[in-house]
């Protein structure tokens, strides 16, 4: 399967920079191995190809559950019905690591939050700015 069969594009990859990173990490600084840009150029096809594969199984089965988004369940069976069980667990870890990354997070705080103001005070203020900017346009130029 391709993702020209999915009416996708040829400009669908990954960031160099990123695969890199990832290799670098795998094979550490004192392996003494290096990454050839041939090969890292194949392996940024055959991820963008197993990600394809896995997201238009996942989008099947979602599609065949009435569900108009794909869940980590969609990916869940996916992966096992397309024969990589084995990749099953840690994915479900690496999601339930977001969830909860995602649930900790600190919530960005609003500026009516920032300004330490009561909702009251700050209508007052509103309304006293509003009054202004009517006075001084009534004014007219000068």
């Amino acid at each position: 399967m391709s993702d020209r069969e999915f009416g996708g594009s040829d400009d669908l990859t990954l960031p160099k920079a990123t695969i890199q990173k990832i290799i670098t990490e795998i094979l550490g600084d004192k392996s003494g191995l290096t990454f050839g840009k041939d090969a890292r150029d194949l392996l940024i096809d055959c991820s963008v190809e197993f990600i394809t594969l896995i997201s238009s199984e996942a989008n099947e089965i979602a599609e065949k559950e009435a569900k108009k988004t794909i869940a980590a369940e969609h990916i869940d069976k996916a992966l096992r019905e397309l024969g990589f069980p084995e990749y099953v667990p840690e994915v479900l870890a690496v999601a339930g690591e977001h969830k909860e990354q995602l649930r900790t997070r600190e919530k960005k705080t609003s500026k009516m939050e920032q300004s330490g103001l009561s909702e009251e005070e700050l209508l007052k203020q509103q309304q006293e700015l509003f009054r202004s900017a009517t006075d001084k346009y009534n004014s007219g130029p000068g």
